[in-house]
């Protein structure tokens, strides 16, 4: 939702700001939301890496709370319903515009529910070649954020992609702390996730890069693109990543990351808000 957020904030700002469009964003990237949580629990059963062994929060599926079958149709019911918003979604967000440009569209959110099925379930899912960051970055970052602006103002500008990027770099860091969390369990079931492949601690600098560079893109775009003092008001956020960030480097078990998933994952939404309040402010 913070991408989604940081979209219509920036749309906004250049006065092309759409309600409808944006409620419908909001609610087609939840159900793509849920229905990627409903895949992943389900693949993630069926490869065997949710067992005895996960650190993280039990799962529906590997607990035997819902059969593989029922999962099923949960996502079919997640897919009826982010088709259906997300069809309005784009038929809304390109009025006036020519048809490639809707089925380009169109062609995103499917690429998106695909992407989110993929992860883990399937054959041969990316998340388990490690995969998974770069699509974080991408689904969680540059398109609701550059996708929600257009669907808003018809336009793009060279500096969205640094808040962009700021909202990408933060999602992937949720992902990683959950790599890091998992990493035993997902090297005993052949989850190749980057932190796997590169260790706990250079995935602890990793996850520091991702959020110090995450933070200088916003700074960045202030600085290029700022009209206000207000439009700082995000940097309040800030201490609260920092110490995040100072604590997770100290931590040596990695059932103790988990955390600070939430805590990334509120903190970044925090950041959205601030960010898009100041410039709500700045053009009071």
């Amino acid at each position: 939702m913070s991408g989604i957020l940081m979209g219509a904030v920036l749309s906004y700002l250049d006065g092309g700001f759409n309600r409808i469009v944006t409620i419908l964003a909001v609610v087609t990237a939840l159900f793509i939301q849920v229905f990627s949580n409903f895949a992943n629990d389900y693949g993630d059963s069926q490869k065997g890496t949710d067992n005895q062994h996960r650190v993280g929060p039990k799962r529906t599926v590997q607990s035997g709370e819902i059969s593989p079958y029922q999962m099923k149709i949960g996502m079919i019911v997640l897919i009826i319903l982010s088709l259906a918003t997300g069809i309005w979604l784009v038929v809304e967000g390109t009025k006036g515009l020519d048809l490639p440009m809707f089925l380009l569209f169109l062609a995103f959110g499917i690429v998106a529910l695909i992407a989110a099925y993929r992860y883990t379930a399937g054959s041969n899912p990316y998340g388990y070649a490690g995969f998974g960051d770069v699509a974080v970055f991408l689904f969680f970052g540059l398109l609701p954020v550059v996708g929600t602006y257009f669907l808003n103002t018809h336009r793009i500008t060279p500096e969205l992609f640094l808040p962009a990027i700021s909202i990408g770099l933060f999602s992937t860091g949720v992902l990683n702390l959950n790599n890091m969390r998992d990493i035993e369990n997902d090297r005993n079931s052949g989850k190749h996730t980057v932190v796997v492949r590169m260790g706990s601690s250079k995935a602890k600098t990793y996850h520091s890069l991702l959020i110090v560079i995450g933070i200088l893109s916003s700074i960045l775009f202030i600085t290029v693109s700022g009209k206000s003092a207000f439009q700082w008001l995000f940097l309040l956020a800030f201490p609260l990543f920092i110490r995040d960030l100072i604590q997770i480097n100290r931590i040596v078990e990695p059932r103790k990351f988990d955390p600070f998933l939430k805590k990334l994952s509120l903190t970044t939404l925090l950041f959205t808000v601030l960010f898009g309040v100041g410039i709500i402010l700045s053009h009071s």
